[in-house]
């Protein structure tokens, strides 16, 4: 008898509570968290990468200094994913009074964090702004390195037109994130980290992933019987992970705590397979890495 995958459904009167992810049931929605510094200035940035380690991650300051754009890439862990997965995503200023001055970047459990600091030009009003972008496939050395945009040795077009969504490069004297100006309400000090906007009865695809599955889980059929299933859980640490069998069914469940300027910690709990009552769970194969988790449930 083969083990039967529970897709997910929505926690409450047909609403997913972060349709970011069907799993999580607390904490800030969202593929992304941005978060202003009154203190410094900096921008806090955190980015879901699940899959991605540190060490898979680029960072690269276009040449205006007006934008860091960001790749990594998760590589095919187990036999049965589908693909591999590449991310890619673009921050930072709108304005035309400041520049990038420096990136710090703090990578771990499917999670990248950046703190970007800036330095004024001019003595004009500043401004952040993050956006998604379309990074080339690459994979480079841990971060913190910048090379400039127009570098020869660089993997981006100077151009920037294939990797910024809506970019114009006859906008403000070819500002890469100029046309998102207007986009950052006055008096705004970051994202809503409980937006009802990533909430509903539908789960929307990863918009930060390029290449390979958007979705934050898949599963699959074995031939004998037994049952695949990869999850993203980001931000949880490998030994914050459970898997329960619970009156024949299988139930995961993570905690991924608050870290550096996070707006909270986020919990993730999930039915995932149907089991006979009396399965031993230890029949279970688990993997996790970097914010996921892999099972292979074999038939009993």
């Amino acid at each position: 008898m083969q083990v039967t995958h529970i897709a997910p459904v929505p926690q409450s009167q047909d609403c997913y509570y972060a349709t970011n992810n069907p799993y999580q049931v607390s904490g800030p929605r969202g593929f992304t968290e941005l978060k202003y510094m009154e203190d410094t200035t900096d921008l806090f940035v955190r980015l879901d990468f699940p899959g991605v380690t540190k060490e898979k991650v680029k960072i690269i300051l276009e040449s205006s200094k007006k934008a860091v754009l960001v790749s990594g890439e998760a590589p095919k862990e187990h036999i049965h994913d589908s693909s591999g997965r590449e991310y890619g995503t673009a921050t930072g200023l709108t304005c035309d009074c400041c520049v990038v001055s420096n990136v710090q970047c703090f990578g771990g459990d499917g999670v990248l964090r950046l703190i970007i600091s800036k330095e004024n030009i001019n003595y004009h009003a500043h401004t952040f702004y993050s956006s998604f972008a379309r990074m080339p496939a690459v994979a480079a050395p841990a971060p913190p390195i910048l090379p400039d945009a127009d570098d020869a040795d660089s993997d981006v077009d100077p151009t920037l037109a294939h990797l910024i969504r809506g970019y114009n490069p006859e906008v403000a004297g070819g500002h890469p994130l100029a046309h998102l100006r207007g986009h950052n309400p006055e008096g705004r000090h970051g994202t809503d980290p409980l937006d009802p906007a990533f909430t509903g009865p539908v789960t929307i695809p990863n918009p930060l992933v390029l290449e390979g599955s958007k979705s934050a889980y898949e599963s699959k059929q074995l031939p004998d019987g037994s049952l695949f299933l990869r999850i993203d859980m980001p931000g949880v640490p490998e030994n914050d992970f459970n898997v329960m069998v619970i009156d024949g069914v299988v139930t995961v469940t993570g905690r991924a705590p608050q870290a550096i300027y996070d707006s909270s910690g986020r919990d993730y709990e999930g039915k995932v397979a149907v089991v006979p009552r009396d399965y031993d769970l230890n029949r279970i194969e688990k993997t996790v890495k970097y914010g996921v988790i892999r099972l292979v449930i074999p038939p009993n």
